[in-house]
């Protein structure tokens, strides 16, 4: 799932140096020596010479500080690094070992364009002349000739990805998601998605309170010491204000989701969730038609930073998790009150780097939101909490869900929905497969954490969803969005 370590590396110490300036308010005069100080030279460390490497750092800085890593910026949160991307091979169907050199030439007769000519040991196609029809690799007996398969654009769910004339790859702002699931498969580092390092930075320096909102997700991708109360203690010593779970927000949207569930239920209206925004950018995008089958209710991130500013109204929230279509999200500028920046895992390390904060063992005493809010972060959390919550109110239905887990059961279930087959009363979508923890920024691997996930998520209380929002004025802030 995840990039070379090397690129990660790479990723990381572009963030720390861009926050440690941005602390030391060195950034406007420094940043010009960072691709000097992270590529000294005379050796290159990973690209043909220093002057390209040096290039690629320079991009990566301006991600880093929220731009646009070209001249261009169509606004999109996932950008492509163009002089990351060229190291990419151009055509899509190569020649291998196995060409016989054969006299039939059946690859060079089946070409309809002149792309293939005969070579000295192998026939060879000319990546400016093929247009990747495929008849020559389904021509050659020896089967001979492979289709090259860009990581990312196969990676991509609704196929927002394309090539330009030079064979860069072109993400299209009007059908990206802003999912980020290509960040992690580009064996390049070349696409990349804006950061808000620089404003977080800004912001913890100035008079407001900003708080950090830790997503549900986080629990257990840290080792199966690293509680709630390990990340609360964390971030207060980076400068935030406080730290509260997400999974409190989990509990306020289950709870209003189940009443537009109840209501949708009797009226015969099929509806689906609306927490993950990757998946609301797809209906939005891909099935505008079923926009008013989407619950209004307002995600778990939000929720909380709504509560927040019904407080404080001069609060500023950052949400932090593995999530990079939570940057679309915030940049909505239709939610009201939703957080104003969202980081994920590497860039709040960067952060911490740059303050030497790490995170430490501690006890599992903070404890925000029932077991239902914490598992919004797996496929089938979010049913789990719309339906107890149900129960709890005594408002049970007898609804039947489709669990959707991926992208492409996603696409599937909006599909039947669209065109009136949906079987299920309602839909849960989550885009990244098994959820939230899936996220294509998470620390690990799903596999790798689940064991330190279960045993935290064993400590949790039994209080209820609804004894647990007794304790919030519910009706200082509203729980839904236009849509």
């Amino acid at each position: 799932m995840y990039a070379d370590e090397n690129v990660i590396k790479i990723k990381h110490d572009v963030l720390y140096e861009v926050a440690k300036l941005a602390f030391a308010d060195e950034l406007e005069e420094k940043r010009d020596g960072i691709a000097q100080s992270l590529i000294p030279g005379p050796t290159p460390q990973f690209r043909c010479c220093i002057y390209k490497e040096r290039e690629i750092i320079r991009q990566r800085v301006r991600l880093a500080e929220g731009k646009a890593p070209g001249m261009h910026d169509d606004g999109n949160i996932v950008q492509v690094i163009s002089s990351a991307c060229e190291d990419c091979p151009i055509s899509s169907y190569v020649v291998t070992d196995n060409c016989q050199n054969c006299i039939g030439k059946a690859c060079i007769n089946a070409c309809n364009f002149g792309a293939i000519e005969m070579g000295r040991h192998r026939s060879h196609i000319d990546a400016s002349k093929c247009k990747e029809c495929g008849k020559c690799a389904q021509a050659c007996p020896y089967h001979a000739i492979a289709a090259l398969k860009r990581p990312c654009k196969f990676s991509c769910p609704v196929d927002a990805i394309s090539y330009d004339e030079n064979g860069i790859s072109v993400i299209n702002e009007e059908k990206c998601i802003r999912c980020g699931l290509c960040i992690h498969r580009c064996p390049f580092g070349a696409i990349g998605s804006k950061t808000f390092i620089v404003d977080v930075i800004k912001a913890i320096k100035s008079e407001h309170p900003v708080y950090a909102l830790v997503a549900p997700a986080t629990e257990g991708q840290f080792g199966e010491h690293i509680t709630m109360n390990s990340w609360k203690k964390a971030m207060k010593a980076v400068g935030f204000t406080d730290l509260v779970e997400v999974g409190l927000g989990g509990d306020m949207t289950a709870a209003y989701e189940a009443e537009e569930w109840a209501e949708a239920y009797k009226n015969g209206k099929k509806m689906t969730t609306s927490c993950c925004p990757a998946f609301v950018n797809m209906v939005k995008k891909h099935y505008p038609e079923l926009i008013e089958n989407v619950s209004t209710t307002i995600s778990p991130m939000c929720a909380v930073s709504r509560m927040l500013k019904a407080k404080e109204p001069d609060a500023v929230t950052v949400f932090i998790g593995p999530c990079i279509s939570k940057k679309s999200e915030v940049k909505d500028h239709a939610i009201e009150g939703n957080a104003d920046y969202a980081l994920t895992y590497s860039e709040i390390r960067a952060i911490m780097h740059a303050r030497n904060v790490e995170l430490e063992e501690d006890d599992n005493s903070y404890q925000e939101s029932s077991i239902y809010g914490k598992r919004f972060a797996n496929s089938g959390g979010v049913t789990e909490a719309v339906l107890q919550s149900l129960k709890e109110s005594d408002d049970e239905i007898a609804a039947t869900v489709n669990k959707c887990n991926g992208a492409a059961e996603c696409k599937k279930a909006l599909l039947l929905m669209k065109v009136g087959r949906l079987p299920e009363d309602f839909i849960e979508g989550m885009i990244c497969e098994g959820g939230c923890v899936g996220g294509p920024s998470a620390f690990r691997p799903q596999a790798s954490f689940k064991k330190n996930r279960e045993t935290i998520l064993s400590e949790a209380d039994e209080r209820g969803i609804h004894e647990n929002l007794d304790h919030y004025d519910m009706d200082a802030f509203s729980m839904h969005a236009k849509r």
